[in-house]
């Protein structure tokens, strides 16, 4: 067990599906050879495949205590990284339009905005995905050359480059399918929570840069942070697929969407936009409870009350999105 806990929560309510995040995380970390398909960070809209595509059933994780490997996704699965045409159609004199090549086929959100129907109404939402840096994660127990640790300071999960070999053990393991491997270099990679920024007192490169500002960053085990209040005092936010044992820091405020058809005054429960099944399938049946929670912050402020929750979840500054702690994590050399 480490001795503090990085976490992140990300309300589902505020994602505008703009990449910003993506963007933010593939220039900083992402931008050398072999990784051009690698995205640390991604923003995939649900319903849908997810990247890589049926990420969330292929296997891994655990189960009565043993893990789950899955077989590894292929190239196909993530998409490959294509290029344009742009040297035919700009020096060569050839008219063809701009075309991607190869032919893509899959990526990284493939079905954007395709979502799903709900009787008769589409819906969709967007799922913005790291390394969820899990307290008992399967990646480290699979990696037969422990090159895979979590920080003993702040639960940072991270791979050491001089010790892995790309067995790719830790890829199958991940039931979130979030670590790469790297052809060039042959090994794995993955995020690694921006610890150099959180060491200088900076938050990470996704959350500084999102214009929804739906990120929340903290210690878990601090009472003063966001995501302690949000995760454990108005217990609002869940993890991704619970049941896979890993005990992910990452944690999700469902989406909250208003009744269909004009029933203002009614319970989301009774006439969800979002089906609560495809919710308690990604969240686990808890989520009921937190929508419960959700309703009840929301009609008070209706009566003129304060919720300290939604008050919160608007994030207004960053003091109040993000409390970084480099001294009580810092580093013992």
């Amino acid at each position: 067990m480490s001795k503090h806990q990085y976490a992140m929560v990300m309300d589902l309510n505020k994602c505008l599906g703009c990449q910003t995040c993506t963007i933010a995380c593939k220039k900083l970390w992402t931008d050398r050879d072999g990784t051009g398909y690698m995205y640390w960070n991604n923003v995939e809209t649900r319903p849908g495949l997810g990247y890589p595509r049926q990420w969330d059933r292929i296997g891994g994780g655990w189960k009565d205590g043993l893990l789950q490997p899955s077989p590894l996704p292929t190239m196909d699965d993530y998409g490959h990284a294509w290029e344009y045409n742009y040297e035919q159609r700009l020096y060569e004199g050839k008219k063809q339009p701009v075309m991607p090549s190869p032919e893509p086929e899959s990526g990284v959100n493939w079905d954007e905005d395709v979502g799903s129907m709900n009787e008769d109404e589409n819906y969709f939402f967007y799922l913005p995905r790291i390394c969820n840096h899990c307290t008992h994660p399967a990646c480290l127990e699979a990696c037969p050359r422990k090159a895979i640790y979590k920080r003993d300071e702040d639960g940072i999960v991270v791979i050491d480059q001089e010790r892995c070999q790309g067995y790719r053990y830790c890829i199958k393991a991940c039931p979130y399918k979030k670590i790469y491997f790297n052809e060039v270099t042959g090994k794995s990679e993955k995020c690694i929570f921006c610890y150099p920024r959180l060491e200088k007192g900076q938050v990470n490169a996704c959350a500084a840069q999102c214009p929804g500002r739906l990120r929340f960053v903290g210690i878990l085990d601090d009472p003063e942070s966001p995501v302690h209040k949000l995760v454990l005092v108005h217990k609002i936010a869940l993890p991704l697929f619970p049941e896979k044992g890993t005990q992910p820091n990452v944690f999700y405020v469902p989406p909250f969407n208003p009744p269909k058809r004009d029933n203002y005054g009614k319970s989301i429960q009774e006439d969800p936009r979002v089906p609560l099944d495809y919710l308690i399938y990604l969240f686990g049946p808890e989520v009921k409870d937190v929508i419960v929670r959700l309703e009840a912050e929301l009609k008070k402020t209706q009566e003129g009350g304060r919720s300290e929750a939604l008050q919160l979840l608007i994030g207004r500054d960053a003091e109040t999105r993000y409390r970084v702690r480099p001294q009580l994590v810092q580093i013992q050399l």
